[in-house]
């Protein structure tokens, strides 16, 4: 939804505000739930996939590197200016002190960066670099974020485009119910779960 739609829904529930103020909201409240809802997932599986994809901030080309877990639970994201070495081990390293231990696999594209940050983090042995469809999982995950891009009408900056894919990644971790693969009845009952675990963050925040 774009800033607008919620001045709108607002407005109809009888609070008058605008854009502005819910994009101050936003940016004032967004990150501390972020960073709420980190703290109370549980560890990443062991297969972990990593890609990046191409965004264009104010003209200029720029990557948003991306790991998810084999679930599709999005572990963490970066954009940066480079698709170099430099860039994949800021990725690895931020990944590693996040989640505590590396996993059992980590699965890349062919990209030659990935090579030479895994041969430098010690971990050569876990790395998979495999053909498109065995990174399936996180091209996927691009999705969600190229269509709030368009909503958007593109990021405005690098910060901006940064403080919104890690709030992003955390809320959309929330509610990816999946409700495709699971009867009726689960997905209400994750959906609830999903409700509450929104609450308690936001919550600890107020």
């Amino acid at each position: 939804m774009s800033l607008r739609d919620v001045e709108d829904l607002l407005a109809e529930r009888g609070i008058d505000v605008s854009y502005e103020t819910v994009r101050c909201w936003a940016n004032k409240f967004g990150p501390a739930i972020a960073a709420n809802i980190r703290k109370a997932r549980g560890r990443a599986d062991s297969v972990w996939h990593l890609d990046e994809m191409v965004v264009r901030i104010n003209g200029k080309r720029m990557y948003m590197w991306r790991a998810v877990d084999k679930e599709g639970e999005v572990l963490d994201m970066l954009v940066q200016k480079r698709r170099n070495k430099a860039a994949a081990l800021k990725l690895l390293r931020k990944l590693f002190k996040n989640q505590g231990e590396p996993p059992e696999q980590i699965v890349t594209d062919g990209l030659a960066s990935y090579k030479a940050a895994m041969k430098t983090m010690g971990c050569r042995g876990k790395h998979y670099p495999g053909r498109l469809r065995d990174n399936n999982r996180v091209e996927n995950s691009h999705l969600p974020v190229r269509r709030r891009e368009r909503k958007m009408q593109r990021f405005k900056s690098q910060g901006q485009a940064q403080r919104f894919v890690s709030t992003h990644s955390a809320i959309y971790n929330t509610f990816a119910i999946q409700r495709h693969l699971v009867s009726r009845k689960t997905m209400r009952i994750f959906r609830a779960a999903a409700f509450a675990e929104w609450s308690a963050a936001s919550g600890a925040c107020a």
